[in-house]
């Protein structure tokens, strides 16, 4: 499978126009689990089978409630509200399949509908952070030529502001708007049910703007049959979701790694998920005991101030409902793994992603995980190792994170694809090294490898072994210019409550890091900070340190 193969049932053929050219698309695999029908809704398969099955008043999710409580909405429930919605798409603002609608809103019951809605109905997902600025949305509703919104009513004003064409005023609806032209009150009036547009199973139905940190974000265009790859390959075959299992984390809707682990995982299991707008350390702690969550999924650096807070509490916090943490994003050190471990009795299921992928490919759960690696290729996939002229190195050997399989990066009319995407393989920017028996370990990012004297060095490494001294809460490690060494390793660390950062804890901690790991890897340069910059996702963002520098 190379292009798309299917006619397809978009009215507005914009998206597939779009598309790379044929010969920059990765190498696709369609082999079962990951063989779909030529008409495929992925929405039929998450949210109208359950109801078809007789599983209409299973609990789908969990959202607070005005009175500090929770409330449960079945499957049947959230089919009213996702057909009522999609009317309001169709009927009222007059909408057609592939045209795009952009969301923008919190992690939430309306988050959760107006994706699905807008799904169901054929059209374009357009996702969103909450934390995105007038400036920053401007340039997404123009790039992927967005037509209508849906939006929290507390977070309008910046999409009002960011109005371009093609999106008018009267396109934008918001829940949380009691007028009567508000969400709500439109929605009201259509009480029939919504048959879901018999797409194309290559038709577009997802455009994730990646999160990169300089130029243009790129547009990531996934299909229906994309969304339940994912679900059927690490969430099935990986983690093992089931109907029992309830879901909580932080990562936003908007992020495919909250997509995924909170709403189409979940969904396609038959399970639920726990939506809320922001939490602490402390209060998804509180929630996982309240709800009695079972699966959680968040950054390492959050996982790290989670079990960070159950040693400065013991006792407070009940976590006896968990069976599995899964963690990405970011690259996990065996010091976060460990304190997580000790806290909780959990065993960490690690994992790397990429946008352009959608979700994780490559981890390990339970007896396969080994220590200091990611996993292995989630089923389904291939990963290697390549030097820059594409040739496999030796086992051992860092070279370049390589994969591919039913999912690939498909960038929104962007030349970028010609470097994500090479001789078949996704790049993902990864440096890797993997040993004889499949097991990937991460290096870093290839534009946090530090180059010293000569040697390659690892980040995350380093901040793995700065993260195992005591007194370290958290680090963040970048390569700052030198003139001797090319570059040098510095180290910002923030320093658990009640430790004091000098001259003679910043020499501790080199001379920790030395016996720890190699000696020339040690970080020549130690600031001590307050706080780390972070995304809204949570991960590290190294890049503003590199800045500051």
């Amino acid at each position: 499978m190379t292009a798309t193969s299917h006619p397809s049932a978009h009215r507005d053929d914009w998206p597939r126009r779009q598309l790379p050219p044929a010969a920059e698309w990765p190498v696709l695999t369609a082999e079962p689990p990951y063989a779909y029908p030529a008409r495929l809704n992925c929405v039929t398969r998450l949210l109208d089978d359950a109801i078809a099955d007789g599983q209409g008043d299973r609990v789908a999710l969990v959202v607070p409630d005005a009175h500090g409580g929770w409330t449960e909405v079945s499957y049947a429930s959230l089919q009213a509200e996702v057909d009522a919605l999609a009317h309001v798409l169709t009927q009222d603002l007059g909408l057609v399949p592939g045209n795009r609608v952009l969301l923008r809103g919190f992690n939430g019951q309306w988050m959760a509908a107006a994706w699905l809605a807008t799904l169901k109905a054929g059209l374009v997902a357009v996702t969103t952070m909450p934390l995105l600025r007038a400036k920053e949305l401007g340039v997404l509703i123009e790039r992927a030529q967005v037509q209508a919104a849906l939006c929290d009513a507390r977070l309008v004003d910046e999409l009002r502001h960011a109005l371009r064409a093609p999106l008018a005023p009267e396109a934008i609806l918001c829940w949380g708007d009691a007028g009567a032209q508000g969400l709500v009150a439109r929605m009201a009036r259509h009480g029939r049910p919504f048959p879901a547009v018999a797409t194309a199973s290559d038709d577009v139905c997802l455009i994730a703007f990646t999160s990169g940190t300089t130029g243009v974000p790129k547009g990531c265009m996934h299909f229906h049959r994309d969304v339940l790859a994912m679900c059927d390959g690490f969430s099935a075959q990986v983690l093992g979701l089931r109907p029992g299992d309830r879901c909580l984390g932080t990562p936003p809707l908007a992020f495919t790694f909250g997509l995924g682990g909170l709403l189409a995982f979940p969904l396609a299991a038959r399970a639920s998920t726990v939506l809320v707008e922001k939490a602490t350390p402390e209060t998804l702690l509180e929630t996982a005991a309240a709800t009695g969550a079972t699966v959680t999924w968040t950054a390492p650096t959050f996982y790290r101030q989670m079990a960070l807070a159950m040693q400065r509490a013991p006792g407070r916090f009940d976590t006896r409902s968990l069976r599995a943490s899964v963690s990405a994003g970011e690259a996990l050190p065996d010091a976060t793994r460990t304190l997580w471990r000790d806290a909780t009795g959990l065993e960490m299921l690690d994992g790397i992603g990429a946008t352009e992928m959608i979700h994780i490919f490559i981890a390990a759960a339970g007896a396969d995980v080994r220590p200091g690696a990611i996993g292995r290729a989630v089923p389904g996939y291939t990963v290697a190792i390549l030097d820059d002229e594409l040739r496999p190195v030796p086992p051992g050997t860092v070279g370049r994170l390589a994969v591919r399989g039913p999912t690939g990066c498909r960038y929104l009319a962007d030349p970028r694809q010609r470097d994500y995407v090479r001789g078949g393989w996704n790049l993902t920017g990864d440096a890797a090294v993997m040993d004889a028996d499949g097991y990937v370990f991460f290096k870093a990012r290839t534009d946090d490898l530090i180059l010293s004297s000569g040697y390659n060095i690892g980040a995350p490494e380093v901040e793995a072994a700065v993260l195992q001294h005591p007194d370290v809460a958290e680090c963040a490690v970048v390569g700052v210019p030198d003139p001797d060494r090319g570059q040098a390793v510095k180290a910002f660390v923030v320093l658990r409550p009640g430790v004091t950062g000098d001259d003679a804890l910043a020499r501790a901690l080199q001379d920790f890091v030395k016996a720890t790991i190699a000696p020339y890897k040690y970080p020549r340069l130690v600031e001590f900070v307050a706080a780390l910059p972070k995304t809204d996702t949570g991960k590290l963002q190294r890049f503003r340190l590199k800045e500051g520098t």
